[in-house]
């Protein structure tokens, strides 16, 4: 019997609108309290969107208003440079080891 081929949950990023693999993205989330902010480890609970790991594509889902759309609530200035500060100071993702 083979042995079984573990599916790799997929996600589109809100700022460029492609699919990419989960682990790649960052997820944007607005708390129960409202509050928006990034979610290193996924698990935060809330409401949540999914955005690449670039700068850009996070400054394309604020100004076409992709966030505000999928989290459900109104961005200020205040939250959106707090996502570009937390973005920018981002630890690198460590490599996956290929599997095969």
């Amino acid at each position: 019997m083979p042995p079984k081929v573990k599916k790799i949950p997929q996600r589109q990023c809100v700022g460029c609108r492609e699919m990419k693999d989960k682990k790649s993205l960052l997820r944007v989330v607005k708390s129960p309290e409202g509050e928006v902010s990034l979610d290193f480890g996924g698990k935060k609970p809330g409401r949540g969107a999914y955005v690449c790991r670039q700068e850009s594509c996070l400054l394309r889902a604020i100004k076409q208003k992709q966030l505000e759309r999928q989290l459900e609530v109104r961005m200020t200035e205040e939250v959106a440079a707090a996502l570009q500060y937390e973005l920018a100071h981002l630890p690198a993702p460590e490599p996956e080891a290929d599997q095969q």
